[in-house]
């Protein structure tokens, strides 16, 4: 291939979007691929949680997602919870109740979702209009009630006055008469006064609220309303069993409404004990099912069914880009695959995604610049997998306690004495840690429930270290990865040894 056209082939994949909310929707749509099964999962119209680490397409499978209802005739409001209110500011202040910071975000909430309905109202699409304003107006009273908490004082006073004036006057001579004269005044005066001191605090009223949200619902029949929440694991872990709450008392009974969530999984928390009730979602029973995208990424040692949806998923996003820097018919998808990358390239690179379509994107970025004008080589791929994890990944390690130590344990034990990637963690015993590693996509999850042959009543959890952290720790770029298997003679790691 001509080298100009080389370069282009390079430069269409360091342009790629990164992230879907900075793509136009025509982009969502048109880069859009499919996981197995997955779409036809989240299109059910089931209220499902969908679970994934950042980076797995949570947000592009529910902006598609949107695309496609609208197309339908349904009609669909996606909110981006990251947009909501004060995240950072009243949100985060301890010095305020949960259940004061839980209000302001269930009225915020609710704000955001009724402007964008009202504004679909007032398009005038085939809506009940009268009926659908009608539940607009109730649910923002409902949202928005207020009353004051503090000290009331009571104060009356009563003033009484009586007056009494009499007189007697007789008189005798050529004429006489009597005159009487007698007066009385009386007179009562009382006053009350009521005074109350205190803050003004939002409350939700769930009934009233629910009847609305159904009046609403009603209003743009036969159409159904779904409602799409992302970045759920950006409100703070307190606070997510309120907002759950709310969706359980006043939304998710509604007929006629669908709720997608898009959450990390290991960041979310629906559900909350109290008493002998609890507080938000008891996920599997409240919500139907949920969907995870990590699970849908793992191919299940499939390398052909992974390759073939990572090409597909490069191969969309670049034919836009290409169409607007050649003057000739973009290449199809097997020109597109045999002129950008060498042989072996692709299944490398496929390898150090681990799965995760924005790792993906951003590895293949960094080795489009590092090839300049030639094709992309598995030397490339790995130079551009530790660089990504050295400039993404690894700092994300301060975020999270104790991450760092577990990792270098793990790393130790592993790559250096087993001379392994993958290993195997008991499922009862797993702590917080190691899903905060996966999270960050340091750790990766291959296997859930891999059970011992020799003890079939031990379930165990198969994982593989980030290849770009492997990639970082050899000395001899022309090394291989090893493969990922298990084996239980040398896979089985005991965290309590590695001092974690």
């Amino acid at each position: 291939m001509a080298q100009a056209a080389q370069m282009h082939l390079n430069q269409a994949l360091m342009r790629i979007h990164r992230r879907a909310e900075s793509a136009d929707r025509s982009t969502l749509a048109a880069t859009y691929v499919t996981a197995g099964s997955f779409s036809a999962m989240i299109n059910s119209a089931d209220h499902q949680i969908l679970f994934g680490r950042r980076g797995t397409g949570k947000t592009h499978g529910l902006l598609h997602l949107h695309d496609l209802i609208e197309q339908t005739g349904d009609v669909a409001i996606y909110l981006d919870l990251r947009t909501i209110g004060s995240t950072g500011g009243l949100y985060a202040n301890e010095a305020l109740s949960p259940a004061q910071r839980g209000t302001q975000l269930l009225v915020d909430t609710l704000e955001a979702v009724h402007d964008q309905l009202v504004t679909l109202a007032i398009d005038g699409q085939n809506f009940d209009q009268d009926r659908l304003m009608r539940g607009l107006d109730d649910w923002a009273a409902a949202a928005t009630d207020i009353e004051v908490v503090g000290e009331i004082e009571q104060e009356q006073t009563r003033s009484d006055a009586d007056e009494q004036a009499g007189g007697f006057e007789a008189s005798l001579g050529r004429t006489s008469g009597i005159k009487a004269n007698l007066h009385h005044k009386a007179s009562t005066k009382a006053s009350s006064r009521r005074k109350s001191t205190g803050i003004e605090q939002h409350r939700v009223m769930f009934g009233p609220l629910s009847r609305a949200i159904q009046t609403v619902a009603d209003g743009i029949q036969p159409a159904r309303l779904w409602l799409l929440l992302d970045e759920w694991s950006s409100v703070p872990l307190d606070l997510q069993p309120f907002l759950a709450d709310l969706l359980r008392r006043s939304v998710l009974p509604i007929r006629g409404i669908t709720v997608k969530i898009a959450a990390i999984e290991h960041r979310a928390r629906f559900f909350v004990p109290v008493h002998d009730d609890y507080l938000g979602i008891e996920v599997g029973s409240d919500a139907a099912s949920t969907v995870s995208l990590d699970d849908a990424l793992v191919f299940d040692q499939s390398r052909k069914q992974a390759q073939a949806f990572f090409r597909q998923l490069f191969y969309n996003h670049v034919r836009p880009v290409l169409a607007t820097m050649l003057r000739t018919d973009t290449p199809d998808i097997d020109e597109f695959t045999e002129g950008t990358f060498h042989e072996g390239a692709l299944a490398e690179l496929v390898r150090a995604a681990e799965g995760v379509p924005r790792d993906a994107i951003n590895i293949a970025a960094f080795a489009a610049q590092y090839a300049h004008a030639s094709k992309i080589n598995v030397s490339h791929v790995r130079r551009a997998a530790k660089d990504w994890y050295l400039r993404d990944k690894k700092i994300a390690l301060s975020r999270y306690e104790n991450a760092d130590q577990v990792l270098a344990g793990l790393v130790d034990e592993v790559v250096g004495r087993r001379k392994s990637r993958t290993f195997l963690l008991a499922s009862a015993d797993r702590p917080a840690t190691i899903d905060a590693l996966c999270d960050a996509r340091l750790l990766h999850v291959l296997r859930r429930g891999v059970v011992d042959p020799r003890h079939p009543g031990r379930a165990y959890d198969g994982f593989a270290i980030d290849y770009g952290c492997y990639v970082s720790l050899l000395t001899d770029d022309t090394k291989p990865v090893p493969a990922d298997v298990f084996h239980f003679d040398k896979a089985v790691v005991d965290l309590s040894r590695l001092g974690s």
